[in-house]
């Protein structure tokens, strides 16, 4: 959690310098293209890696590399060089090393812990990024108004250094059966894993129809605007509803260890997230809107937590880095694509029916999955492969 603030709170300082520099929104959102690039290339090449050496190790090795990556930007900044392309180049190093560690790091619990933990560990990790999303930027903010930005990249190799120190304290962990090779017939022995097992297809299709069908995000600003007569604090207020949605149900996810059709749980937040989202659109008040967002983020985290349980514990150990990978790839590229997909068909019906829209494809999405793939429905946690 400590060192996913540091990144939350880069991600808003290099966003301000750029801007500073450029005095282009475009430039500011180039960012996403540059650091999206490799996220996808080396998600699943990270997976792989995962899977061949001992990821313990792996993950103290990417954690010194993102030091080094927010030192040098700590440096560029003290020295004022104002070097757009240095910018993207080292945003892009930091989102390549985060494409190796994050598949790494996932494969932690279900080695470090019994099967009926992983839920709250699941919760746990979730509930670190909806932390750092909501005090990242505010600390950022803070540092760059009084101090300047490379404080606030000081800040994240300190966040890094910390998360190494935590990592050094767990035992090595390498992968059962003495690992694979890295290349690409790991990385295509995963996928053909991930799509020949329906647990894992229908974990990974869930997270797709969530969301890339009823995705919101790029229709806050123009439903602040158009639905509920407001500008910039309104379009706010919806993205943190989200997160303060997925705050108060990662703080209160304890009852979720105790669920054991974790598969049906999971279908089940699904569809939630897209009624919900329904609701959004329909909503003819800004506070019905934003009760329907919260319900949405809490949706979101309980979809998380069973999500990657059922990934984890249905995964044989040496497939383990290259199921989180595909996950990952899954995770970072969902989103993007709905988003688009949101922004596309909001400009054609208009934002309140695109919401509206997109949360009953989901909704629809979720019953097909449940009737196509009786695997998942009838998922319990007892049957799971640990």
């Amino acid at each position: 959690m400590v060192s996913a603030i540091g990144t939350g709170m880069t991600a808003v300082a290099l966003a301000i310098q750029v801007w500073e520099i450029t005095g282009s929104s475009f430039a500011v959102g180039a960012i996403g293209l540059v650091t999206m690039v490799p996220t996808l290339a080396l998600g699943l090449l990270g997976g792989s890696i995962a899977d061949a050496v001992d990821r313990r190790r792996l993950v103290l090795v990417m954690s010194v590399g993102l030091a080094i990556v927010a030192a040098l930007l700590t440096a560029q900044a003290l020295l004022d060089l104002r070097q757009l392309w240095l910018l993207y180049v080292l945003a892009a190093a930091q989102s390549a090393l985060s494409a190796v560690d994050t598949p790494a790091r996932r494969t932690f619990a279900p080695r470090l812990l019994p099967p009926a933990l992983l839920p709250a560990a699941a919760a746990l990790t979730h509930l670190g990024w909806q932390v750092s999303a909501l005090i990242g930027p505010l600390i950022a903010g803070g540092l760059i108004a009084t101090v300047g930005v490379a404080a606030v990249y000081l800040v994240d190799a300190v966040s890094y250094a910390v998360s190494a120190w935590a990592v050094s304290g767990i035992r090595p962990i390498p992968p059962e059966g003495g690992g694979t090779a890295v290349g690409l017939r790991s990385v295509v022995d995963g996928l053909r894993y991930a799509r020949r097992s329906p647990l894992v297809a229908g974990s990974l299709l869930a997270d797709l129809n969530a969301t890339v069908l009823a995705m919101p995000h790029a229709l806050f600003p123009a439903l602040a605007a158009t639905r509920f007569g407001g500008g910039e604090a309104t379009a706010s207020l919806l993205y943190a509803a989200v997160g303060l949605g997925g705050l108060v149900a990662g703080v209160l996810s304890g009852p979720l260890g105790g669920i054991r059709r974790q598969g049906v749980a999971m279908l089940l937040a699904v569809g939630c997230w897209g009624a919900a989202i329904v609701g959004l659109g329909l909503s003819p008040a800004l506070w019905l809107g934003v009760v329907c967002l919260v319900v949405a983020g809490a949706a979101d985290v309980v979809t998380v937590v069973f999500r990657g349980t059922i990934l984890q514990l249905t995964t044989p150990d040496e497939l383990r880095g290259r199921i989180s990978g595909v996950d990952f790839v899954v995770g970072a590229g969902g989103p993007q694509l709905g988003n688009a997909r949101a922004g596309a068909v909001g400009s054609l019906v208009g934002p309140a029916a695109g919401a509206a829209l997109g949360g009953a494809a989901c909704v629809l999405g979720a019953l097909a999955l449940a009737v196509a793939l009786p695997t998942v429905r009838r998922y319990r946690l007892e049957t799971a492969d640990g």
